[in-house]
């Protein structure tokens, strides 16, 4: 049931809009990400610098998640939904899900719930009599959004499934509902279900849960193009990590891509080793899938080749892997691709969505495309050939891998713009009051500049393997040409120790414990990992520890950056010092020069103004938005729109809150009727 916020006279102004309004309009958001270039940007400017100040929430809705699931499910779940409006003819309902695949239908003006669809999905673990490691086996449920599409050849828009809500599940089903009941689109799969572990699951599953669907699909004509989530550092010869394409109308398997080149016809298949090529896993697209569809071209960030930490199995670039490429929307074909990491060591996945922007050079029309990396690097292409639009130079990093380790000599760096955080490590970067204790902790551990590799006394890794830049990827103010993300400026330790210098068995569990080794099935070594956190649980580096940066895209400079967070929800004493959180999750840009964002380990989503970084308004929710907000407009009315739920690793303070946020004491009731009736 949603709560409606005590503002009686904005309550009141809102429900009389709606009973005297007979041509109600919206404006907004029907795409993960706003829409299918992935901008997140809202072309709304009724929220802005002069109003934003009366900006309050307005109705909160609780999809009852948690109370229906256990404690282990909840704090082990992602609740970083974003929203979809529909369209009026496909009801305009605001469309969410849980973490455990249930989807909900709410108003987008008061938050009262419409429907709801339970697709009954597996959960593995937890005690589940079938599965051995019982509570032991973690899935980590998410659903990130779901997806619309319009039958753009039906005559009757309020036809059953005319109009359709297509999503993955965490047990690997893709269903189709209609979009303005809820109910299954029967000539989908079989009764609205296309069952794909058979495809996903070509290998025998390790653990439950291994390979799940939880971003959305990207919709291209009449295809949806979905990518999987697969499990990290934990057997060579991982599950596949192909991107495939069903038919929307009828579920069909279409094309698949696999970013491991099985197929010897394939050109980047002579630079792999047959056996490597056969064996390898992963590579898998988990983050955001971009579209054109006019070019017919879909864009696809992959993730790095099984497993994370040590490539002795695998020799040679691996490319298509820490890649962006361009696929034909209608065959699967591969257009262009470029890698961003070669020979991956570092748990550098590309996971960050691209973005799609029309851009100038020199004069003259540039179609682009922007992904960015957890390694802060921003990389601009042509979406038709790959061209760069800021070179790219190949540079010499750092060698001496472990032994068997075979790394590239090389890395492809953009000459512009330059990275948003700091690259590589040294003890001197210690933040001088903790210098002592991270010293003592940390003093044996190899330190260097960017892309030093793994080792067996334990290396330094900075930027950390959670960026740099997530997936929460990049917001575009498309008018002006900037670039708004949100950063973490951390350290993470890895350490590589030979399987033979582990005295007992290693926990092999689906349960992530930060600093246990564990083992890389397939490989001569088990692997320790963690963030470098001193004794006191803050991180050795010098704050800020997470950022909100801005770039202006065609001339390649960083224009500002500020502190993302507080550290009053992560101390030990509430002190309110802004020195940054661990952030994940991204930003939404407004044409009313206002850049809004959670994704912090605070509670807040908080609105910055683009132009300076300066931070010019907070709102505490219920627990951490590590998710995208979104906006629309209704009737006149701008709404502001985020999910709360914490964070399976960083923040485990579980919610299942949708909260809407609107503009308070509208400066004139009848100026707003009289412009609803002109």
């Amino acid at each position: 049931m949603p709560t409606i916020f005590p503002n009686t006279v904005l309550t009141l102004f809102l429900s009389i809009l709606l009973l005297i309004d007979n041509h109600s309009h919206a404006s907004g958001w029907d795409t993960w990400g706003a829409d299918k270039a992935g901008s997140r940007y809202s072309n709304l400017q009724q929220i802005n610098r002069e109003t934003i100040d009366r900006l309050q929430p307005v109705w909160q809705y609780q999809t009852g998640a948690v109370a229906s699931h256990s404690q282990i499910e909840n704090e082990n779940a992602g609740f970083q939904v974003n929203p979809i409006l529909l369209p009026k003819e496909a009801g305009q309902h605001l469309v969410t899900c849980t973490p455990f695949n249930r989807i909900v239908a709410i108003d987008p003006v008061n938050g009262a719930e419409r429907w709801t669809f339970d697709p009954q999905t597996v959960i593995h673990g937890y005690g589940n009599k079938n599965d051995p490691r019982g509570k032991k086996s973690v899935p980590y449920s998410k659903c990130r959004g779901v997806s619309f599409w319009q039958d753009k050849e039906s005559k009757d828009k309020q036809a059953h499934c005319s109009q359709r809500i297509i999503s993955g599940t965490n047990d690997l089903k893709i269903i189709a509902i209609d979009a303005i009941s809820g109910k299954v689109c029967e000539d989908f799969g079989v009764q609205g279900v296309v069952n794909a572990e058979p495809l996903a699951m070509a290998k025998q599953p390790a653990w439950p849960g291994e390979v799940k669907f939880y971003q959305p699909p990207a919709i291209i004509n009449d295809t949806l193009v979905i990518g999987t989530s697969v499990r990290d550092n934990h057997r060579v010869n991982a599950p596949s990590g192909a991107i495939r394409a069903f038919s929307v109308r009828s579920g069909e398997l279409l094309w698949q891509f696999d970013p491991i080149p099985r197929d010897p016809n394939d050109p980047e298949y002579q630079n792999w080793d047959p056996k490597a090529a056969t064996e390898t896993g992963g590579a898998n697209t988990w983050g955001g899938i971009s579209v054109d569809e006019q070019r017919d071209l879909v864009f696809l960030p992959t993730s790095g080749p099984s497993v994370d930490f040590y490539g002795g199995n695998r020799p040679g670039d691996n490319r298509y892997s820490d890649s962006i490429v361009a696929l034909r929307g209608s065959t699967g074909e591969v257009v262009w691709h470029f890698q961003l990491i070669h020979h991956d060591v570092w748990d550098y996945d590309v996971g960050a969505q691209p973005v799609l922007v029309e851009l100038s050079k020199e004069g003259e029309p540039f179609p682009a495309v922007i992904q960015a990396t957890k390694t802060g690097m921003i990389y601009i292409f042509h979406r038709e050939t790959g061209t760069p639009y800021f070179p790219i130079e190949e540079r010499a990093v750092p060698q001496d891998g472990v032994p068997g380790e075979l790394l590239s000599p090389t890395q492809p760096f953009p000459t512009a713009p330059p990275p948003l955080v700091p690259h590589g490590s040294s003890k001197d970067d210690f933040w001088a009051p903790l210098k002592g204790k991270c010293e003592e902790k940390y003093g044996s551990a190899r330190f260097g500049p960017i892309f030093t590799p793994p080792s067996l006394e334990g290396t330094i890794v900075e930027p950390s393997t959670a960026g740099g830049i997530n997936w929460g990827s990049v917001a575009i103010d498309k008018t002006n040409k900037i670039l708004v993300t949100n950063v973490n400026r951390a350290q993470h330790f890895v350490q590589l120790i030979p399987n033979e210098k582990i005295s007992s068995k290693a926990d092999d569990s689906g349960e992530f414990k930060v600093g246990e080794p564990r083992p890389l099935h397939g490989t001569p070594y088990h692997l320790k990992q963690g963030p470098v956190m001193s004794p006191y649980y803050a991180p050795c580096t010098e704050p800020p520890w997470a950022e909100l940066v801005a770039v202006d895209i065609e001339q390649g400079k960083i224009l500002w950056q500020s502190p993302l967070g507080t550290l009053d929800k992560l101390a030990p004493v509430p002190i309110p010092l802004k020195w940054g959180t661990p952030t994940f999750g991204g930003p939404m840009v407004t044409a009313g020069g206002l850049v809004f964002i959670g994704a912090t380990a605070d509670n807040r989503i908080r609105a910055f103004d683009l132009s300076t970084g300066e931070e010019v308004w907070e709102f505490e929710l219920a627990t951490g938005a590590f998710t995208l907000p979104m906006s629309y407009e209704i009737n006149g009315v701008q709404y502001i729109v985020v999910a709360a739920g914490g964070h399976p690793f960083i923040y485990r303070r579980p919610g299942d809150f949708i909260t809407a946020f609107a503009l308070g004491e509208p400066q004139s009731v009848w100026d707003r009727l009289l412009k609803l009736f002109n």
